[in-house]
């Protein structure tokens, strides 16, 4: 083979294309599916060998699974990762994302916690550093706004009810929910967590717009605040 293999000169019998036509795309493994997106590889090694390299990268962690966490940046450190592969990398992992919300679309329901789980889990479960969204819904309990607060640990520092409540009155909302992500993957909440959700939720009853929920996103679990009993 060349230098600079590609999927169209590997062996048949290893070649993901042929495989998928015989057996279905489900039936081939991440690297297969990775190697179909990139076609070519790198000096040496050829598109299934160079998927397999960058799923074992050492930033990827759990492999196909944190391709979320992939930034341009990183992917163009990795030899073989050009300008174009990187980019369209970054498309998969973005179409991925809203396939998945739009199928949870469908059951999103503002009353039912696990609906907005499963809602934002994608979008947030992969995230590295802790992202606070202010859901804004209107009289009939309908998203009618939502916004990142902060960036970083949820705190009474970073995380200001005048803030939040500013922006849910300039909008009229008349009910906000609150959601942020663990990195670590752990939705267990914090004694910060409880301790701004609480304050928030005061601040709320006081100018009569309600805290409904404050969720709290892990890998592929959530706390709901509510249904625990956390504020009232």
């Amino acid at each position: 083979m060349s230098d600079n293999n590609t999927i169209k000169e590997m062996y048949h019998e290893d070649r993901p294309y042929e495989k998928c036509e015989r057996f279905g795309a489900e039936n081939l493994t991440d690297a297969e599916l990775l190697a179909v997106l990139l076609r070519t590889g790198t000096r040496g090694e050829n598109s299934l060998e160079l998927a397999h390299r960058l799923i074992q990268s050492d930033f990827s962690g759990r492999g196909i699974l944190n391709i979320h966490r992939w930034t341009f940046e990183r992917l163009t450190r990795i030899r073989g990762i050009g300008r174009v592969k990187a980019i369209q990398i970054l498309c998969l992992s973005e179409l991925a994302k809203r396939m998945a919300r739009s199928s949870a679309v469908e059951g999103l329901d503002f009353s039912q916690p696990h609906t907005i789980a499963k809602y934002y889990m994608e979008d947030m479960r992969h995230r590295e550093k802790e992202i606070l969204k202010l859901l804004l819904l209107n009289t009939r309990a309908r998203l009618i706004g939502e916004l990142n607060v902060s960036t970083g640990t949820v705190d009474t520092a970073l995380v200001s009810p005048r803030e939040l409540f500013m922006e849910a009155l300039q909008r009229n909302a008349v009910s906000i929910i609150l959601l942020h992500n663990h990195p670590s993957g752990d939705p267990t909440p914090s004694l910060a967590d409880v301790q701004i959700t609480r304050r928030i939720y005061e601040a709320g009853a006081l100018i009569g717009i309600e805290l409904l929920d404050h969720i709290i996103i892990g890998d592929n679990c959530f706390v709901s605040m509510k249904e625990k009993g956390i504020f009232q």
